[in-house]
């Protein structure tokens, strides 16, 4: 506690403890003149003899109980204020020292802080990372309710929920960016660091506050006559699921092919897509199914859920089946790009060279016989026969090169946007099908790569794939210390039998599929 004194002028304590003690000796002396009093006004002469009557024995009792008493009373009354005087001045002299013990100026010294109590930086930074997965979560959750709105009222229906939800991700796409700047150490003051949590947290909250709007305006859409029920969207949902569910045999062909035509951290990426999608289509077969029934048996709510879980499994399906498709896409690009992204690399290796000889002795030698190396090994590899992995090749070169390469080679910023696409597309499958798992930290560094390369500009293409790299890394580390989860609760995944085991290390235990925290617990179709 900071002292309310002008920290200028001198704390005069010695007045305040002598005037103290003055007042506690004062009192004392006082009780003892008031004990001592009667014994100093008495004589030595003897008392005049007065005859009186002779009284009765008990009326010479009675009077000497009285005398007793009066006697009493005058000792008890110096005493008490005696003990009084005491008091008051010990009451200061305890609170005098306690004040001492507790001052933070100088002369004095602060007690310890309480045990257990965290610091208010600390804990402000968790509520910030809860913010943020909370808003984003939110958020990808409400664009999977606009796509199978679109799909039932038309894009024009959606239009105006779309420009919010726009808006919506502008806010949280400030936050993460505040974020990022804060785990780099920008600022620098604590202050001005609790300042920036601050920040983040308010616009994840404005974000979960345009979302909410977002949310209320799609069940009024969704449902505006209770009569007509969840048949309609039921049967969407179900023609998703049933064209997903024919493209899944063939993308598992697709990704067979990637795999014996490219070396295996080329489709690293994607191995496990196709059976996770199955994961979740066998999940939204189960809750389709539950939804039906409910549908017809009169018990909308129960069917509104089971719907909401199956729409946003066929939506994660989506995902890893894409994901697939792009990746294939992106290698047979890469594929194509390798060897004019060579002769541009020794193009720009060349002119390095010409310039070196001008400047003389001060060229960077060692990185120039570096970059040799490497595009002599990715030659090698491109000719021996063998399956290669093209973006991988694609990154060596351009990484290699970027001390020199100085855009004269067009050809070398279209590799770093092949490079920059995969990364942040693999990163982006992953946490958009894992994100009951994955934290704050991936989910930032996400955010800064899918920005920096919306920009478009080639000079952050490396800077995008060093981060989707990051990104994906982190996520893959939390889904792994988020582990298998155990038997599912009743009435959670556990309700739905053998398709909740399918869900094991996919979404985190409380959660539905699509990454939301589970409700309570929806009842079996037996029953309401």
């Amino acid at each position: 506690m900071t002292s309310p004194l002008p920290r200028g002028r001198p704390r005069r304590a010695g007045p305040h403890i002598s005037v103290r003690v003055a007042h506690a000796v004062l009192g004392c002396a006082l009780g003892v003149v008031w004990l001592v009093l009667p014994g100093m006004t008495s004589g030595d002469d003897a008392p005049v003899a007065i005859k009186e009557p002779a009284s009765a024995p008990g009326s010479v009792a009675a009077a000497a109980e009285e005398e007793d008493e009066t006697s009493t009373t005058d000792l008890v009354l110096p005493l008490v204020a005696a003990a009084a005087v005491g008091a008051v001045a010990g009451y200061g002299y305890v609170r005098r020292v306690r004040r001492a013990r507790s001052r933070t100026t100088p002369g004095g010294s602060g007690g310890p802080p309480p045990p257990g109590s965290a610091p208010p930086l600390a804990a402000l930074d968790g509520r910030a990372r809860t913010a943020l997965l909370e808003a984003d979560d939110r958020i990808r959750a409400v664009r999977t309710e606009l796509d199978y709105a679109e799909t039932l009222f038309g894009r024009d229906a959606v239009t105006p929920l779309r420009r919010t939800v726009q808006e919506a991700g502008t806010e949280l796409a400030a936050a993460f960016r505040m974020r990022r700047r804060y785990d780099e150490g920008t600022p620098a003051e604590a202050a001005a660091r609790t300042h920036a949590l601050a920040g983040i947290v308010g616009r994840c909250e404005e974000t979960t506050r345009r979302l909410a709007s977002v949310t209320d305006a799609l069940e009024r859409l969704r449902d505006p006559d209770p009569d007509r029920g969840p048949g309609e969207a039921l049967g969407v949902a179900e023609g998703r699921f049933r064209e997903l569910t024919g493209l899944v045999a063939g993308v598992e062909t697709v990704l067979a092919g990637l795999r014996t035509r490219y070396a295996p951290t080329a489709t690293a990426f994607a191995v496990g897509n196709v059976e996770q999608a199955k994961d979740r289509l066998l999940f939204a077969t189960v809750r389709l199914n539950e939804a039906r029934q409910a549908a017809d048996s009169g018990r909308d709510a129960t069917a509104a859920t089971h719907l909401r879980a199956a729409e946003a499994a066929v939506a994660q399906a989506a995902v890893l089946l894409g994901g697939v498709e792009r990746l294939a896409a992106l290698l047979k690009a890469a594929e194509r790009t390798v060897p004019a992204a060579l002769t541009g690399a020794e193009a720009e290796l060349s002119a390095t060279r010409a310039d070196e000889a001008a400047m003389g002795p001060g060229a960077p030698h060692a990185l120039l016989r570096h970059a040799d190396v490497v595009l002599a090994s990715v030659r090698q590899e491109l000719t021996a026969g063998r399956p290669v992995d093209p973006v991988g090749m694609l990154r060596r070169i351009v990484r290699v090169t970027e001390p020199f390469a100085a855009g004269r080679a067009g050809v070398l910023p279209a590799a770093a946007l092949i490079v920059a696409r995969t990364a942040t597309g693999a990163a982006a499958d992953f946490v958009e099908t894992h994100r009951g798992a994955v934290g704050a930290a991936a989910r930032t560094r996400l955010a800064e790569a899918e920005r920096l390369l919306a920009t478009n500009d080639p000079a952050d293409r490396r800077s995008a794939d060093d981060l989707a790299l990051e990104s994906l890394e982190l996520a893959e580390q939390d889904v792994r210390t988020h582990g298998n989860p155990g038997p599912a609760p009743e009435g959670a995944a556990g309700e739905i039998g053998a398709a909740g085991a399918v869900l094991g290390g996919i979404v985190a235990p409380g959660t539905t599929v699509d990454g939301t925290p589970s409700g309570p617990a929806a009842p079996s179709s037996g029953g309401a």
